[in-house]
């Protein structure tokens, strides 16, 4: 047997309601916060950790920072960039307009916020900055290497919609 649900005409009031109020945009704006949020974190990622090597006037800066710059290469290629793939391939073909959090999936929200409490924990730990800043530069400069797939799949799709 099936079950029916009947719009009352109160809850299709309701309904249309709660639809003016939903953050609601194309997918357009969904690369754009995409992009714009792997660029903002990774920028914040490298100032912080160039404060660090500026701060405890690191002898040999230079050696931390091409490390860093070598886990960026590798952490992007073999690691953001399947994720913006994905991520890719979920947002390129909705329809009409989403919600604006849908920019990542749930399960990435959890991941973002696990690496925020690791971050978090890395940086009240006892590791010297120093060798902080390596692992800081090298998830900063991936997710601005990162960013530019989300940003170039962007202009392509305002370019199409002209």
């Amino acid at each position: 047997m099936l079950n029916m649900v009947v719009k009352t005409p109160k809850s299709i009031a309701m309904d249309r309601k709660v639809a003016k109020i939903k953050p609601a945009v194309n997918k357009e704006v969904l690369l754009f916060l995409a992009g714009f949020m792997w660029f903002g974190v990774g920028t914040m990622l490298l100032f912080l950790s160039f404060s660090w090597l500026k701060a405890f006037q690191v002898h040999g800066s230079f050696l931390y920072c091409a490390i860093g710059v070598g886990v960026a290469l590798l952490v992007h290629h073999f690691g953001f960039l399947k994720i913006v793939d994905k991520n890719l391939g979920r947002i390129l073909p909705m329809e009409g307009t989403r919600c604006v959090f849908s920019f990542m999936t749930w399960k990435s929200y959890i991941i973002v916020a696990v690496m925020i409490a690791m971050g978090t924990l890395l940086r009240h730990s006892p590791i010297p900055k120093p060798y902080l800043s390596t692992l800081y530069i090298g998830i900063g400069l991936a997710l601005i290497l990162s960013s530019v797939r989300y940003l170039r799949v962007l202009m392509s799709q305002i370019g199409k919609s002209q």
